[in-house]
């Protein structure tokens, strides 16, 4: 039988906690550079997981058993709250003080309470006539990559493993994060602007939940590679189907609907974690 494995990650990993962890699946454990792994003689039951992940204050995840970490060729990330710290429509608004009423339609749209088009025209709406240099004003002073963002990139690429950036967001972010972190493909939406203002809607069809599986069959067809051979990345409600279609699906400092159908979840350790479930 093919032992199971569960990857522990994250700041606060000690070894008692790793022992205890041994004692109560009766595993064994192996340390690695970044990360230490239980081998376990069977699946963890999800309510024993849950147990654990409460008790710990560390990412605990048991790697899928019909993933192969050698077969990956593809990062699909989301922007917003995962590969970068913030929510970019919210900074928008916050610049013209509107910033709570958008967070709230971000939120619902996240949690899975409203479709992801349907709240973001609305939270267009809300910023209609706003001076599209503040574009550059939330580039520049609010926006910054999660921790772990950079080594994550770098590492994949160091691997031969395409990146993609697939956002809900808006292109003027998604290129200059192409261009910084040296991304192989972006999609986001494109904002409509005239006169300096931002017109309130997007050109060509709203980059939500469905559009962001399409991209992703859409890479693999381009590179010749199956769905299985994909890592999908996200935290709302949006990013679940990508999630679904992908080898692996991480939840991200996730919403907690997402995290419940994630195959990975990590609350703890930062980004460049993901590395860790594609050593052999």
């Amino acid at each position: 039988m093919k032992m199971a494995t569960l990857i522990l990650q994250g700041p606060k990993l000690d070894g008692e906690a790793t022992r205890q962890i041994a004692a109560h699946t009766g595993g064994h454990i192996e340390t690695r550079a970044q990360h230490i792994r239980v081998m376990i003689d069977q699946p963890i039951l999800a309510q024993s997981l849950a147990d654990l992940r409460a008790r710990f204050a560390f990412d605990i995840n048991p790697l899928p058993a019909d993933f192969d970490p050698a077969a990956v060729r593809l990062l699909l990330t989301d922007m917003d709250s995962t590969l970068i710290n913030i929510e970019c429509m919210d900074e928008i608004a916050g610049y013209a003080g509107i910033k709570p009423q958008v967070a709230e339609i971000t939120e619902s749209a996240m949690r899975g309470e409203i479709d992801f088009e349907t709240s973001l025209r609305r939270r267009l709406a809300l910023v209609k006539g706003l001076d599209a240099s503040l574009l550059e004003k939330v580039y520049m002073e609010k926006l910054r990559l999660n921790e772990g963002a950079a080594a994550l990139i770098a590492g994949l690429r160091a691997r031969g493993i395409k990146t993609a950036l697939v956002s809900g967001g808006f292109t003027f972010f998604t290129e200059r994060l192409r261009e910084h972190l040296h991304l192989d493909y972006t999609l986001a939406n494109e904002l409509d602007i005239a006169g300096g203002r931002l017109l309130g809607t997007v050109s060509g069809g709203i980059i939500g939940a469905q559009a962001k599986a399409d991209f992703l069959r859409k890479l693999c067809d381009k590179l010749g590679i199956s769905e299985k051979a994909v890592i999908a990345s996200g935290d709302g409600a949006n990013d679940l189907p990508m999630m679904h279609l992908a080898g692996l699906g991480v939840a991200y400092r996730a919403k907690p609907a997402v995290q419940a159908k994630a195959d990975i979840v990590l609350n703890h350790a930062a980004l460049d974690a993901i590395l860790d479930f594609i050593e052999s």
